[in-house]
């Protein structure tokens, strides 16, 4: 694809925990959820506050840890940092090391982090021969965070090739700033950008609103409060977003591979299919394909990712996910973009924070307490 260049860096991405509630569902979905799959939680590792992982050279996992290191994952357990910015990041609020990617080639490895400022930031590193080249480090992208919440700090290279990064409202509570639903921002978005199309960055041309005087170049999906979590079915190229809740409702969005960006998730008009303090619904409004309240002990929701592995057939196609605070593992089940099965894997990772994919497909639960558990059958 040809891509527009574009000097200007501002963005970042970088979140942490949010709020809602896990096991309520959605009015679409059916009444009786049901166990799709025998599994159970090997503990594999234990972490410093594990935030992210990313499949890297070799298919090791890769851990990144918020406090700002990044650590590899082997038979032996978990090496010592291969990369340490704790010095440059601080864990205050929703604050640190909080996403971590390769591109395709394993070429280049990507870190997003809130500085010492605050200030949300995406660097990028080459890599030779499977190591981080420390020398060749540059930054990518940054956005200023007026609240130290709601930061998303997610990031994940697409099908297409192109980096997506989530990016909170700024924070604070109820958006007071109007952030979702203003395009002439990127906080509250998904951005989509080439980091090696240009310096320090290029705006892929098929972007939505590319040609939009009044809308951000960077930004794909708009609408949204706190992203904290999303991914690529490795599968299909289909988007899942995990998206934190306010007070009462606790979402999850889909995307088809097909889709050509433009989504608006409602936020703060809407929290999940619900008008937020009396808000209007947009007349484009894309509603979760599957929302919980609060109800059963849920407060973030955690995104996770299809299960593509071999380890669990009963378990494949399905979207794994998580709640930081009700921690039970769930998947859905969807055609056509339509949830039509929500399950209770009977297992439980305590403060579930984010889920990570290994370079086989297989899924691992990260707890911000340490724990690194690899989801095997039972």
């Amino acid at each position: 694809m040809s891509v527009r260049t574009r000097s200007t860096a501002i963005i970042g991405t970088v979140c942490l925990v949010a709020t809602l509630a896990l096991t309520a569902a959605s009015a679409d979905e059916p009444a009786s959820p049901q166990q799709a799959a025998k599994v159970t939680l090997k503990n594999v590792a234990t972490a410093q506050n594990p935030t992210a992982g990313a499949a890297g050279p070799g298919g090791k996992l890769w851990i990144a840890e918020r406090p700002g290191t990044v650590r590899v994952l082997d038979s032996n357990g978990l090496s010592r940092p291969v990369l340490d910015i704790s010095a440059e990041t601080t864990t205050d609020g929703e604050r640190g090391l909080l996403g971590i990617a390769f591109d395709k080639r394993f070429a280049h490895f990507y870190i997003s982090f809130t500085n010492l400022e605050g200030t949300s930031t995406v660097d990028e590193f080459a890599v030779r021969n499977g190591k981080i080249q420390p020398q060749t480090r540059r930054t990518v992208i940054t956005q200023t965070q007026p609240y130290a919440n709601h930061n998303g700090g997610d990031i994940k290279f697409g099908p297409d090739g192109y980096l997506y990064i989530a990016l909170g409202d700024g924070g604070s509570g109820g958006d007071p700033h109007g952030n979702g639903q203003n395009l002439d921002t990127l906080l509250g978005k998904l951005l989509r950008i080439d980091p090696r199309g240009g310096k320090p960055y290029a705006i892929p041309s098929d972007n939505p609103f590319v040609n939009d005087p009044n809308a951000k170049d960077e930004i794909w999906a708009y609408g949204l409060r706190n992203p904290w979590r999303f991914s690529f079915d490795s599968g299909t190229g289909d988007l899942f977003i995990g998206d934190v809740g306010q007070n009462d409702w606790e979402e999850i969005d889909w995307a088809p591979a097909s889709s050509k960006g433009g989504e608006n998730y409602g936020w703060a008009q809407m929290e999940g299919t619900h008008p937020f303090r009396g808000g209007t619904e947009p007349a484009n409004h894309v509603p979760p394909v599957h929302e919980y309240d609060r109800a059963n002990f849920g407060c973030s929701v955690t995104g996770g990712f299809v299960y593509r592995g071999k380890a669990i057939p009963a378990l494949k196609g399905q979207y794994v996910y998580s709640d930081y605070c009700d921690g039970t593992v769930r998947s859905l089940q969807l055609k056509n973009g339509k949830v039509t099965a929500v399950n209770d894997l009977g297992v439980n990772g305590g403060e579930v924070i984010s889920f990570a994919q290994g370079g086989n497909g297989e899924l691992y639960v990260l707890a911000i307490g340490g724990s690194v558990f690899r989801i095997d059958p039972a």
